[in-house]
This record gives C-alpha cells, structure tokens and sequence, in this order.
C-alpha cells in the first residue's frame, strides 16, 4: 500500500517525475469518483504482517510487564516502555511498518504514564501531574525519533492530563471545573490540528495524518464536557436537551464539512446516539430506540457522504475567504 507521501518522497528522490505522479493521482480521482484530499487517507495498514508483528509485540510486552512489576511495581511500566522503544528501533524506523508504529507508540506512552502512578498509587492528583508530564516529554522524544502523525495528538493528550493534574493539585476548588478546562484544552487541541492541515491544504504529506489524529482527539474534548453539563449523559432524555444535542451536531457537522474532516463528526457520534435512544425510551420505545436512532443518524450520513462535494461547496459560501484558502478546495 503506497501513500500520498510516499509518491511526493519518490519525486522528492528522482524516482517519479512529478507530471507522472500528477496524471497518476488524476487517474486514481476518475477512476474512484472522488478525489483524494476528500478521503482522508491515512496508513493503517501495509499487509497482514502489521497485525502479525502486533500481536507478538503485545504478547512481549505483557511478559515484559509482568515481570517487571514482580520485581517491582514501576518496572512494569519502564519495561513496557523501554520494550517499546526497542522494537519501534526496528519495526518502525527500519521497516516503516504502519500499524506497529501506532501500537507501538501508545504502549510506550502508556509505561510512561503508568509509572508514576505505581509508584505512588494513594497521591492521585500528584501522580497524574508527573504521568502527563514525563509522558508529554516521552512524547516529544520520541516524535524527534520516529515522526509517527499520531504522536502529536497522543502527547497532547497527556499534556492535557498532566495541565489538569497539576490544575487539581494546587487549586484542588477547580476539580468542579474539570470539564471547563478539558474544553479549553480540547478548543486548543482543534487550533493546533488547524494549523498541521493548513499545512498540507492538498493533503498529500505528514502534516494531514497529524491533523487527523489531533481532529481524532480534539472532538471528544470539545464535545463531552458541552453534554456533561447539559446533563445528557446522566440520562436527562428531555426533548429540549435533545434538541440541544442536535443543533450542537449539526454545528459540529458544517464545521467538519468545511475543515473536510470526518472524524470531527465521528467522535461525537456516540453522545448523539445515546441521547436520542433516551430520548425514545422515555415516550415507551424500548425495545427499538437504539435501532430507530441508528437507522436516522446511519441514512443520514450515507447521504451526507454521498453528496460530500456538493454539501462543502455550498458551506464553504459561508466561510470568508480569507479562511478557504487555508481550507482543501471543494472539487466539482
């Protein structure tokens, strides 16, 4: 499986000449109906060896764990760690495997979170600040080594944690504003995903596969602590409540239809289903909420990516230009 950036790499090396990679990608968009800066492409996997590789890492890694914490508690999450950063030596910088790299990644990021707190499991605000931190350095490092896209939302993430931690360990009043500060995070974490993608508008280098990870993250932040306060997510089925839910979708799906990133509208695709099956089962329909939500929201959404190109023409009418030119072109 060859990805954008792997074409744009061989013309960078003399491989491909750039009018032949052109008329190529032009000939992938007739032949798909579509065009790739529409698709967001992202590598995942290069060939069933990614899943094999992944499961016997998983396997080491256990092994590695187990033992460690037998000897000691916090040498579970260094051996996790360390085995991580091992084997990422040669599965992702010798052999640019693209599912190891992800897994890989996140195992070591989990060590490094992990560690603190067995080590000093009874101080939970302390050890969260010193997890998010040393995880967020983790995260740097191994960025500068690997340049793995999801790194940079996987850091964030725990830089968030860390910002929360260390927020709730001094100002231990501010733990009734948790969901406030994980939305100002997650608003930030949206600003920095723009900023990657109006880096690659044609989606065709690294910079989209960080913006799409940060999208990834940044949505649920933004959208969870908005229903937590509603009350949605304490089984609140009111029919205004769901009517609120509703209209912040709808906001956060013409947003995702101008920046052209879907993952904004999948990651508070759960809190929208899950509100309106309460909604249904409090006027008597138990036994097919679930299914009448999931047959509305799914028809809904096929026919929102079947008429993806014409839904961003006409939304990005009402973006100023100024920001189109940071966004991808909506194709005819």
């Amino acid at each position: 499986m060859y990805t954008d950036e792997d074409l744009t790499l061989a013309v960078k090396h003399n491989v491909l000449t750039q009018n032949d990679v052109t008329q190529f990608r032009q000939f992938i968009n007739e032949t798909r109906n579509s065009y790739a800066v529409d698709e967001e492409n992202f590598r995942l996997l290069s060939g069933f060896n990614d899943i094999f590789v992944v499961i016997a890492s998983a396997l080491l890694l256990a092994s590695l764990a187990w033992i460690g914490y037998n000897i000691a508690p916090p040498l579970g999450g260094v051996a996790v760690a360390a085995g991580s950063w091992g084997l990422a030596e040669y599965f992702v910088n010798k052999r640019r495997m693209a599912l190891p790299a992800i897994a890989l990644l996140l195992s070591f990021l989990v060590g490094l979170f992990a560690t603190p707190i067995l080590f000093q499991p009874e101080s939970k605000e302390l050890t969260l600040l010193v997890s998010g931190l040393i995880t967020s350095l983790g995260a740097i490092v191994h960025w500068v080594r690997f340049r793995v896209p999801i790194t940079v939302a996987a850091g964030a993430a725990t830089f968030t944690a860390g910002i929360v931690g260390s927020i709730a360990y001094l100002f231990p009043v501010t733990t009734l504003y948790v969901n406030n500060i994980v939305l100002v995070c997650g608003l930030l974490i949206f600003g920095l995903a723009m900023y990657w993608d109006s880096k690659d508008t044609a989606r065709q280098t690294r910079a989209s596969d960080v913006a799409f990870w940060l999208h990834l993250i940044s949505a649920p932040m933004i959208v969870h602590p908005i229903f937590q306060g509603l009350g949605v997510l304490e089984g609140s089925g009111s029919l205004l409540a769901s009517l609120v839910v509703l209209a912040l979708y709808v906001l956060l799906a013409l947003i995702s239809i101008a920046v052209d990133r879907r993952a904004i509208m999948v990651s508070a695709l759960v809190y929208v289903i899950y509100t309106f099956s309460a909604l249904m089962e409090n006027f008597g329909m138990v036994t097919s909420s679930f299914a009448v939500t999931g047959l509305c929201i799914g028809s809904t959404l096929l026919l929102l990516s079947a008429f993806w190109h014409g839904c961003r023409r006409w939304v990005l009418k009402l973006v100023p230009q100024q920001i189109q030119l940071k966004l991808p072109e909506a194709k005819a």
